[in-house]
């Protein structure tokens, strides 16, 4: 008969195995998982050779992320169980999910977005009859102290990470097509905080949505608004961009703009419309400016003169956008008559005016009344 009882040396050595196993486990260090959407295609290739997989891999892993914005290790099919288990292990995804979703009387949807660290921002899907536009947001808060703006009385919390922006178009798009049985046709650049702010971020962004590799939407579908960072402005031109340019300007002299906009005491108009004039020499496209029209403040045809002479040295269109008002401000929206003039003034000097129509404003979704409640 075979002995099973172990000597005293053999109970000692397997006693001291699992105590140096033990204690190999527990002084291990967690392997910290990254966010494998700020890795591009060449950094994906990358690990997957370091860590013995082939390079292909990444391209299929890379699809699933941005052409089928997948946000789930398991969704990802063609990938082995254990492949599957191996990205988890070492990676996240961040995805950024609805907290709670508005719908106004005019069928605009205002959605609070909760991202990965527990912030929360807002977008809207603005549906009409020609168009269903998503306005996204790109910073958590806002450093402009717009006086006119809501989002402007928050602190900036912190930018948006490209795949945080690309997320908001995704989660606005499937709304777009399960309540208006309709494809998101635009974007704008215009929720909370200011775009050229976080420039590398937001230019990524556009090109995830653009790519063929991703959304595959055309750049001229793309407005990207700015309250008015000139040297940022010049940098577009540079970049060649084929996106839209939306300058938020409210008034044509710098007194004005100094009080409702203080970005303008740094960025002149002077300043700004040298930016412009580059930005058109270098991409050839026409800006639009941004004009509420707030009662008695900048509503007069001398404010229809000197914003004329200020957006007459390239081409351009103006958007007159009614004024949605805000707990902490106390402006007002513009007469009927005075709008009519003002416009009509801009027209008689060959400008192309749009007058845009506030949607959402019963669930503060409308321009300049996001602000991250709950």
């Amino acid at each position: 008969m075979t002995n099973t009882l172990m000597t005293n040396d053999q109970s000692y050595y397997l006693c001291t195995m699992i105590s140096n196993e033990l204690t190999d486990i527990i002084s291990a260090k967690p392997i910290t998982r990254k966010g494998i959407r700020r890795m591009n295609l060449e950094e994906l290739k990358a690990f997957f050779t370091a860590h013995g997989e082939p390079a292909f891999r990444a391209k299929q892993v890379h699809e699933w992320l941005w052409k089928k914005s997948v946000t789930d290790f398991d969704r990802m099919t063609n990938l082995s169980v254990n492949l599957r288990n191996f990205l988890k292990t070492h990676f996240d995804i961040n995805t950024v999910t609805v907290e709670k979703k508005q719908v106004s009387s005019d069928q605009t949807i205002k959605s609070a977005f909760r991202l990965f660290d527990g912030n929360l921002v807002e977008g809207v899907l603005i549906p009409a009859d020609d168009r269903m536009t998503a306005c996204v947001s790109s910073q958590v808060g806002c450093s402009l102290t717009c006086k006119f703006c809501a989002t402007g009385y928050m602190d900036r919390k912190r930018n948006l990470e490209a795949a945080e922006i690309y997320d908001q178009v995704v989660q606005i798009k499937e709304q777009a097509e399960a309540h208006y049985g309709t494809p998101l046709t635009n974007i704008v650049y215009m929720g909370m905080g200011e775009p050229l702010l976080n420039y590398a971020n937001v230019l990524q962004s556009v090109e995830r949505i653009t790519s063929p590799e991703g959304l595959n939407m055309a750049p001229k579908r793309i407005t990207v608004s700015t309250a008015g960072i000139a040297k940022m402005i010049k940098k577009l031109g540079d970049d060649e961009v084929k996106f839209n340019l939306a300058l938020s300007l409210h008034a044509a002299n710098d007194q004005k703009r100094n009080q409702i906009m203080p970005i303008n005491e740094s960025n002149t108009l002077v300043a700004l419309k040298e930016a412009l004039q580059y930005f058109y020499k270098k991409t050839g496209s026409r800006v639009t400016y941004e004009y509420i029209l707030f009662y008695n403040f900048n509503d007069t045809l001398q404010d229809a003169k000197e914003l004329y002479e200020f957006t007459k040295h390239t081409p351009c269109k103006v958007n007159i956008i009614e004024y949605n008002p805000i707990a902490n401000a106390d402006y007002q929206n513009t007469t009927v008559d005075s709008l009519t003039r003002f416009s009509q003034f801009l027209e008689s000097k060959g400008v192309v005016v749009n007058v845009r129509r506030s949607r959402g404003k019963d669930i503060d979704a409308a321009c300049g009344q996001l602000a991250g409640k709950k």
